[in-house]
């Protein structure tokens, strides 16, 4: 049996995340023969070709969002990503503003990825962060031998909480293009956010908020402070033990604010922390050698005008 080492990494898509990467960086006028822009997923599709190529999975997910917006974090604060409502539909499902051109190239993603036969999971009732917490908690739990290196593929810093060395987990992230990926692991953490590990990143991440996701953090404590705190404490469960005790270590004003936050503070982990018991099923996540439905892809790669992005695709896959 090989060892940890040897083993070739598994790559685990935030899904949503990179298309809309692609969607914003590959124009419009890349289109099919039909005139319908496919600009996401060809882009999609060529990030994917380069990560195999560069990064020799043996393994990949294509993570999916069953549900952008979970009623679990929603009960537990209404604002969380509630700006991104574009309309409720009839039955009470609420439809996330996507961009009127990317919309339709999604199931189109879908199709080709089957076709390819790269393994694409979601989980009712979670996002993506979830199927990728819950990935990543299983492979943690195999033995130590059979464990495969995790690389995360994601331009959300929510999932910088998932980085441990120990298991060999860490963060590719895209701010900077998928040619120049940033590899988050805990020196970077440490770095660049004064925090010590993924979790210490959460529990600095609940304390200063996000804007972008709807939630409001503790007002006044931002993240330099929020991740001084967190060095000092140890964790959130140190930070609200020393708020209810009095610890002299709280300024009087962190400590006011601390109290004024309690209620949001007694829910906000729930929605920062990714679920790491998500109802992902079994899968085959063996990145496969050859397509697994040529004809279904060779009718896709016509009709929507993706020869060279597949094309790309297959050759990184069939590359020893």
């Amino acid at each position: 049996m090989p060892c940890m080492t040897d083993r070739r990494p598994l790559l685990l898509l935030d899904t949503a995340s990179l298309y809309f990467r692609a969607f914003f960086g590959v124009p419009d006028s890349v289109k099919a023969p039909d005139g319908t822009p496919v600009n996401a997923v060809r882009g999609l599709l060529d990030m994917i070709a380069r990560l195999v190529t560069d990064h020799r999975p043996s393994r990949l997910v294509a993570c999916w969002d069953d549900d952008w917006r979970p009623a679990f974090r929603v009960e537990a604060i209404p604002s969380y990503k509630a700006h991104r409502v574009a309309e409720v539909l009839p039955g009470g499902e609420e439809a996330e503003e996507v961009p009127d051109l990317l919309s339709p190239q999604v199931p189109v993603i879908a199709e080709v990825l089957a076709a390819l036969g790269i393994a694409r999971v979601g989980a009712p009732g979670f996002e993506a962060d979830d199927v990728i917490g819950t990935l990543v908690a299983r492979e943690r739990a195999r033995p130590a031998a059979q464990r495969s290196p995790v690389d995360v593929i994601t331009g959300d810093r929510d999932l910088f909480q998932l980085v441990d060395d120990e298991a060999r987990v860490r963060v590719l992230y895209t701010q900077r293009g998928i040619k120049d990926l940033e590899v988050v692991d805990t020196a970077r953490l440490r770095e660049k956010y004064s925090v010590a590990s993924g979790q210490a990143y959460a529990d600095m991440a609940v304390l200063r908020g996000d804007p972008s996701d709807g939630l409001p953090g503790v007002p006044g404590i931002g993240e330099k402070t929020a991740a001084a705190l967190v060095a000092r404490y140890g964790d959130l469960a140190g930070i609200l033990a020393a708020r209810d005790s009095g610890d002299a270590g709280l300024t009087k004003s962190q400590r006011a604010k601390l109290v004024e936050a309690a209620d949001y503070l007694a829910v906000a982990p729930t929605v920062v922390r990714v679920a790491p018991d998500a109802p992902v099923g079994e899968l085959d996540d063996t990145l496969p050698e050859t397509p697994a439905d040529p004809e279904r892809l060779v009718e896709l790669t016509t009709r929507w005008g993706l020869t060279s992005s597949v094309t790309r695709v297959v050759t990184a896959l069939t590359r020893d």
